[in-house]
């Protein structure tokens, strides 16, 4: 039975059920349901075979429908984040809504979840109810200090948003407005585009919208700065024009400008070339979208109209078809171009239909066969304005290491990513404190494997000191304190260019001697005052080690560490501590009690354990002390607050020593294995790249990041590179190549480490054949020295060609 005017039971389970099941269609409206209400409305249908037996009864009618377990905060317009759907609430289209409403009402203050269903997807759609919504800061440009927070779904459009801050601030229907979109502290663009959607302009969470007026005389109700704003200042310069930063696009900025002044590829969007190549329907391109994006940017940045131009369109549309690069965190500048020459070739391959090609070993066959087959193959599928510009052809020879297989294969590249040759051993400066408490640390230079061991640290100090090897323990100090102990079996990589190693000469061997443990001391000096915070006072001088047995009364270990610090220069007076561990909270009467009860001692002692103070290591009844092995080291996670800066010595290499590395023999790991068609299984065959064919714009990038199982690290070693002549004849196997030289004509540069930093460009214009620094929006002229500078100071990766340039491999903030 039903209540009231709802319909019956029967009827009720059986419409929702339907209509439960309607497919999403792009603009349609659902709702959202609170599960738990959805549930027990389920029980009293006997929606579900276990709730028949519920059917009807009245004790779980579920009343008004209430969505308040959704709502953050008691926000009616508002919902809770990270909710599931399905678990935490229930989708119902527009007509299952209204049934449930008009059966039982909707709770009293609550208004209906209401949400849009969206397309979604790359190159396949799909629909998708937009259950949270955009959050746009809305205010007007008269005070903008007065902003009022409204939600919109990513369907509406500039003009919804444009009426409804109309009605919030009481604008007359006769007064003409404008829309800005405010993106940093003081640039403005305008959203001139009023059937575009929030998707499309690139509206984002958290956006500042600014409204204007225009009064009647046709002035602006401001100072007139917005309208001002988006023609900017003429710079009457083709090409000198600068990007804006939309917010860490730096990145993107970079790129952009270095492929801008490349000639032939620049002059094919200016003259339209690219509208009758556009190739819409091709699956793998993004519907011709990314080619008019750029080349409308690219008509703005050649236009000699602006001295800036705001890329937001292109990011825009990039990020639509690649979402790693949609939002606002820094990214990584040859990411980008790689993204973008695949999307341009794409959107303008003149292949409509691209045939399935198999593809065939050498077998034998001489080379010049191969690489023609292969070269025709790849145009017969690729045929585009990058492929003119861009694509080359290498050699690929695989060789296994069990039958002796050669697999030979040709492959087409539109950049190369060459690695920098890496030293394989690195420098350290160690300090050796030997067991004489009298001697002073002697600083050694120590030669060690780039990839190696604590152990290899000190069998090379072992060598040069005379100090057994498996005697030593290497340490990083710290403020007065060990901040670190390493294993023997620790990476090198642990150690930092900048650390603080001190290795010492400890009076038993650690693997062999079970009887002694080794303990690590701190010195702190001693507080007076009843209550004060022990823990704020300051620890002083060098901490040490000491060899002790592992059992030994309290009395013994005080007289051995009262003869170590006598024996030191820096002996302890009566109003200092030692502290043996990592320093803890303040000693109680028990602590003090049982670490110093011989009221004449110099000093006290306090053992410590994970940050505590820890009284289990003395017996009460022998006043004897115990160390367990968990006591005895210190570790954790180097958290250095200050590091004082050491100019290093930078390694140096010529361009062609990469090339030359790059077409190096080298083995495949194991993680990387070849399966050999001849052994029928995955070996760690032989590989080697060769140059056979390079086109007319050589991009080259360096590849700067160092990679282990312990860190990553940009290397800024310097690359020497010519600006002009540079001449890859001599790494072409090709022996028809003929000469070929290179001009450089563009670089991305990176400063900083990966953690952050900045991207510029230096770029030569096509048509005044100079230099100019491009640093976002800001261009200015630049000399053949700066750019040598910005190679010499070893901060950015450089590539040279004829029309060449480099770019970088690395995410910064």
């Amino acid at each position: 039975m039903a209540e009231g005017g709802a319909a019956d039971l029967d009827t009720q389970r059986g419409e929702v059920a339907a209509l439960l099941k309607t497919q999403l269609r792009k603009g349609d409206t659902w709702y959202l349901v609170d599960s738990h209400w959805f549930k027990q409305w389920k029980k009293y249908v006997g929606f579900d075979s276990w709730d028949k037996y519920q059917m009807g009864d009245q004790n779980v009618y579920p009343g008004p429908v209430d969505n308040s377990g959704l709502l953050r905060d008691g926000d009616v317009l508002a919902i809770k984040e990270h909710l599931i759907d399905e678990l935490d609430y229930i989708l119902v289209p527009t007509e299952g809504w209204n049934k449930l409403v008009s059966w039982y009402g909707l709770t009293e203050g609550q208004e209906p979840i209401a949400r849009k269903v969206v397309e979604q997807g790359m190159f396949v759609k799909h629909c998708k109810v937009e259950v949270y919504l955009t959050e746009l800061k809305l205010c007007e440009d008269s005070n903008m200090d007065n902003v009022i927070t409204r939600r919109f779904s990513k369907a509406d459009t500039i003009d919804m948003i444009e009426k409804e801050m109309r009605k919030l601030f009481s604008i007359p229907d006769e007064k003409e407005t404008r829309l800005w979109n405010r993106y940093m502290s003081n640039t403005f663009e305008p959203l001139n585009k009023p059937d575009s959607t929030i998707q499309d302009a690139g509206l984002y969470q958290g956006q500042v919208l600014v409204i204007e007026q225009k009064n009647e005389d046709g002035s602006c109700t401001s100072s007139g700065f917005f309208f001002f704003v988006d023609s900017q200042e003429q710079s009457e310069r083709s090409g000198l024009c600068g990007l804006s930063n939309l917010g860490n696009t730096c990145f993107m900025n970079s790129a952009v400008q270095c492929l801008s002044n490349i000639p032939p590829l620049t002059e094919y969007f200016l003259k339209d070339k690219y509208t009758d190549e556009l190739n819409e329907d091709n699956p793998l391109g993004m519907k011709g979208e990314i080619a008019r994006a750029y080349a409308e940017l690219i008509k703005q940045l050649w236009s000699g109209k602006y001295s800036y131009v705001t890329p937001r369109p292109f990011k825009t549309q990039v990020g639509r078809f690649a979402p790693q690069f949609s939002g606002y965190q820094q990214q990584d500048s040859h990411e980008l171009l790689a993204f973008l020459l695949d999307g341009l070739h794409e959107d303008l391959n003149r292949i409509r239909k691209k045939p399935y090609i198999q593809l065939k070993d050498a077998n034998g066959r001489p080379d010049k066969v191969v690489a023609e087959e292969a070269w025709e193959n790849h145009i017969k599928r690729n045929d585009s304005i990058i492929v003119d510009i861009f694509h080359g052809l290498f050699k690929s020879t695989l060789v296994c290491p069990v039958c002796s297989k050669v697999s030979v294969t040709f492959d087409p590249f539109c950049y190369l990513t060459l690695p920098l040759p890496m030293k394989k051993e690195r420098t350290l400066e160690v300090y050796l404190v030997r067991l004489d408490p009298l001697a002073k640390p002697t600083q050694y230079k120590l030669t060690v494997p780039k990839v190696g061991y604590i152990s290899d640290l000190c069998t090379s100090l072992s060598t040069l000191s005379g100090v057994p090897a498996e005697k030593m323990i290497v340490t990083d100090i710290y403020n007065h304190r060990f901040h670190r102990i390493f294993a023997t079996n620790e990476n090198l990589s642990s150690i930092m260019e900048r650390d603080d190693i001190y290795v010492f000469e400890v009076a038993v061997n650690r693997v062999e001697d079970t009887d002694h443990v080794v303990i690590p001391v701190h010195l702190r000096e001693k507080y007076k005052q009843s209550g004060y915070n022990h823990t704020s006072t300051p620890l002083f001088g060098q901490p040490f080690l000491i060899a002790v047995p592992r059992t030994l009364s309290e009395d013994k270990l005080y007289n051995m560490l009262l003869l170590r610090l006598c024996q030191s220069e820096d002996s302890v007076g009566g109003d200092n501590e030692l502290e043996n561990g990592v320093v803890g909270p303040t000693n109680s009467t028990k602590g003090q009690q049982t670490a110093g009860h011989n009221r004449k001692r110099l000093f006290t002692f306090q053992f410590n354990n994970m940050g505590k103070t820890d009284f289990s290591l003395i017996k009460e009844d022998t006043r004897q002390i115990r160390f367990d092995e968990g006591h005895l080291r210190l570790s954790g996670r180097k958290s250095r607050l200050h590091m004082e800066y050491k100019p290093q010595k930078k390694a140096f290499f010529k361009l062609k020593d990469c090339i030359e590395l790059f077409t190096t023999k080298e083995k495949l790991g194991a993680e990387d294995p070849w399966y050999c068609p001849n052994c029928k299984q995955h070996q760690q065959a032989t590989k080697k790249l060769d140059l056979w064919s390079l086109p007319p714009v050589l991009v080259v990038h360096l590849k700067r990041f160092s990679y282990s199982r312990y860190m990553r690290d940009k290397l800024d070693s310097l690359v020497d590179f010519p600006l002009r002549d540079l001449d890859m004849s001599e790494f072409l196997i090709n022996p028809n190549a003929g000469p070929c030289r290179y001009d450089l004509i563009a670089v991305s540069n990176h400063y900083g480490g990966m953690g952050g930093g900045h991207y510029t460009a230096y770029a030569k214009n096509k048509d005044d054949d100079k230099w100019y620094n491009y640093d976002d929006s800001s261009v200015s002229p630049a000399n053949e020295d700066q750019i040598v500078v910005s190679v010499l100071i070893g901060r950015s990766r450089w590539r040279r060609s004829r029309w060449i340039f480099p770019l970088d491999t690395e995410l910064t903030d």
